[in-house]
């Protein structure tokens, strides 16, 4: 380092020395200098303050009303839908036809007293004579059980086959045979008057000896 630059570097350190005193003197006089002003400033206006209490700080101011929740009303489902019927109105009942009282039926005839009677026994009015040609090619036999009804003249009015020999050709000669030979004495009633009547017989075949 030449001596010149060592002598304006010894130069500037002494200039910055000197400035940094300088600030410091300056400083140190201003802050007693001020701080004085200020003590004495601070004790005048504790002199001419008037102390008074500090007011009371204002009330609050109460919280505001609280306002209900209004709650929506509650969703109501609509009524179900109720399908009424038609009312039928109901048929007007005939009234009741009357009521049909018969007659009591007539009285039955009178008991009677004597009932007709064959004037011959019936099964003499049949012969192997009348025996029919078929039942005896056939050698047809058996026993005709009959029931004859008998007018108040005491003749055959009609006759009803009630058991079959087995053969309808004996049946039927047998029938034949009471209506137009069989004679009775007619049944009477209680006043004598003489009435209808019924009996009933049988006649057996028996194939004639050859």
């Amino acid at each position: 380092m030449s001596y010149v630059d060592q002598r304006m570097g010894a130069g500037r350190i002494t200039s910055i020395v000197i400035v940094a005193i300088l600030h410091a003197l300056l400083g140190y006089a201003l802050v007693t200098g001020m701080a004085y002003k200020v003590i004495k400033k601070a004790a005048e206006d504790l002199k001419t303050f008037d102390v008074n209490e500090e007011p009371p700080p204002p009330p609050e101011a109460p919280p505001p009303e609280k306002i209900p929740e209004v709650q929506p009303p509650p969703v109501v489902a609509p009524p179900p839908i109720v399908r009424v019927a038609p009312i039928t109105p109901t048929p007007v009942m005939a009234p009741p036809a009357p009521i049909h009282v018969e007659a009591p039926p007539a009285p039955p005839p009178p008991p009677k007293i004597e009932p007709a009677r064959a004037k011959a026994n019936l099964a003499s009015y049949v012969s192997n004579d009348d025996y029919p040609d078929a039942a005896l090619r056939n050698e047809e036999q058996g026993v005709t059980a009959f029931r004859l009804e008998v007018g108040p003249d005491g003749r055959v009015t009609s006759c009803t086959v009630t058991s079959s020999s087995g053969s309808s050709t004996l049946d039927n000669a047998t029938c034949r045979i009471m209506k137009s030979r069989a004679r009775f004495t007619p049944a009477t009633d209680s006043s004598g008057r003489k009435v209808s009547d019924s009996t009933s017989s049988r006649i057996r075949w028996v194939l004639p000896p050859q």
